[in-house]
Parts: C-alpha cells; structure tokens; sequence
C-alpha cells in the first residue's frame, strides 16, 4: 500500500502557519545569500532557533561573507559564538569560510559534494543549503522530520536510530516540483518543532492527523531507542564552556593557566576539559598562558 500524501497538506500548512524566521525571509536571502543559510545551519545543530537568532544577526552583520571571517583569525570566530554552546561549531565554520574563499572564489558552492567536502558539514547541512539556499531537489531529514515520518508513516510514538532509510523515505513523501518539495522540507521540520512535538504533540492542529498511522493506532508507546545526551550540570561539557568563557572575556583573550577556573571544584575534570579545548584546537597553550587560537 503507498504511503498517504503528506505533501500537499503540509504546504498548505506551512504556508499559512510558518513561523516567521529570519533565514526564511527574501530580504535575508537577498542580502546574505547561500552563506546567510551555512550560517544558521551550523549554527542550529542542537540549539533552538529562538537561541541562535541574535546570535545569527550579529555574526552576519560582522562576518556578512565567507572572506569577511576567513579574513580574521579563528579567536575571533570563537570569541562571537559566545554561549551557542558545542564551540568547534565555531572553528567549522572559520575554516568552512577559507576553504569557500580560497577554493570557491567567496561563492558557497551548490553542489552536496562539494559542500559535504567543507568543515564541519555532513550530509545533512550540505542538503539543506543546496534545498533551503539553492531550490535543489533533495531530501532533507533532521530529528523533527524523523518524528514526523515515524508516526505518520510508521506509527511509532518516537522514531529509531538515524539510518540511510530516513532519506528514502522523505524522498518518497516530496512532490515532483523543485520548490514545492523545499516547502514540504522545511514543512515537515517546521510541524516537528511546534506540533508533533517529543513529548507533547499537538494533534488537533495537525494537517496530517487523519492521515497519521500513530493517530489511527490510538497513539501506542512503542519505546524510544535513540541514545540519551548526558546531563549537562557537572559534565566535562560545562568545565570546557567555563574556560571558554575565562579566556573570551579576558583581555586579549589571553589567561594565565593557573588561574583558569581555579576554583572548578573537581581538579581532574578541570584539567581534562583545558587538555581537550587544546586538542580540539579550540584555544591555545603557550609559556603557562592560556589564549583563544590565533
């Protein structure tokens, strides 16, 4: 039996209901082009989209072209990620603006190969920014589509482990015109964040309620599988944002090693956290100071 038409419902959904963000509008398009989207890409992996939009304005009002941040050394890049969190985001996202500036010529390139080849982007950024900057046809899967496709299609409560068969199954569910599956992209990511939300799904505003397996079931638990992310209070996580936020805010970006998070009530965690920020190139180490990578 085929799979329901989610298409034509979403569009129209979407087009009525979207939230008004600013990498949707023409005007951020007009200006800021496929590189305005890299941005916002990096920058929403993990973190809601009412957290990254000041961030995303000020970082594009001082970096408003791949040359413009290739221009400036990797400390300042991770001096205005600020507390977006996951920080080598930051460090990506310098590097990703070099290699398009010195083998791009400036132009972010449109093909997925060619943006898969970039720092810090995988399959999953270098469809959205040939989809949601270019037009492209493709397949676009993040969690929020992944929840989606598993109740309506599949009828679970939460979908399983990312695999290869999520595309293929958002490749059967766009419809046939470039734009139209962009739309029904960014609509079934858009239904996943504000209605067939984790933990409590809004089904009475739903476009594809009567169409929705899980609905039909009688909304079964049928388990999650996906792996837990570790807390983050007392996690080696918040030790490297502490030192982080040490050196960002310190003058020159620059402190001395003793004296970074001296008071980190567990010395070994401490420890650990500066070894890997230095591993991860994210700052550097030199004569007993410690400085934001230059």
């Amino acid at each position: 039996m085929p799979d329901p038409d989610l298409a034509t419902p979403l569009v129209a959904w979407y087009r009525a209901a979207a939230r008004d963000l600013p990498w949707r509008r023409a005007a951020f398009h007009e200006r800021y082009g496929a590189w305005g989207v890299l941005v916002s890409e990096f920058m929403l992996q993990q973190t809601p989209a009412s957290r990254v939009i000041p961030h995303l304005e000020a970082w594009l009002n001082r970096w408003p072209t791949p040359a413009a941040l290739a221009a400036e050394p990797p400390a300042a890049a991770v001096h205005q990620w600020a507390n977006l969190g996951y920080p080598r985001r930051a460090l990506w996202l310098h590097r990703a603006a070099a290699q398009i500036a010195e083998q791009h010529g400036g132009t972010v390139p449109r093909d997925v190969d060619a943006l898969r080849a970039l720092s810090g982007v995988g399959d999953y950024t270098a469809r959205a920014v040939a989809v949601f900057a270019f037009g492209d046809r493709h397949p676009v899967v993040d969690t929020n589509t992944r929840r989606v496709l598993a109740r309506a299609l599949d009828g679970r409560s939460q979908p399983g482990p990312p695999s290869a068969h999520d595309l293929t199954r958002m490749a059967g569910a766009l419809p046939a015109g470039d734009a139209d599956a962009a739309t029904t992209n960014a609509a079934t990511m858009e239904l996943g964040a504000v209605v067939c939300t984790a933990r409590a799904p809004r089904c009475g505003a739903c476009p594809i309620a009567d169409v929705c397996a899980w609905r039909a079931a009688g909304y079964p638990d049928t388990g999650d599988t996906r792996r837990r992310q570790a807390r983050y209070e007392g996690s080696d996580r918040q030790a490297r944002g502490a030192v982080l936020a040490v050196l960002r805010d310190a003058a020159a970006h620059t402190v001395g090693q003793a004296d970074v998070i001296a008071d980190w009530p567990d010395a070994r965690q401490r420890d650990r956290a500066i070894d890997s920020l230095i591993a991860d190139g994210l700052i550097e180490a030199r004569d007993g100071m410690l400085r934001l990578p230059h």
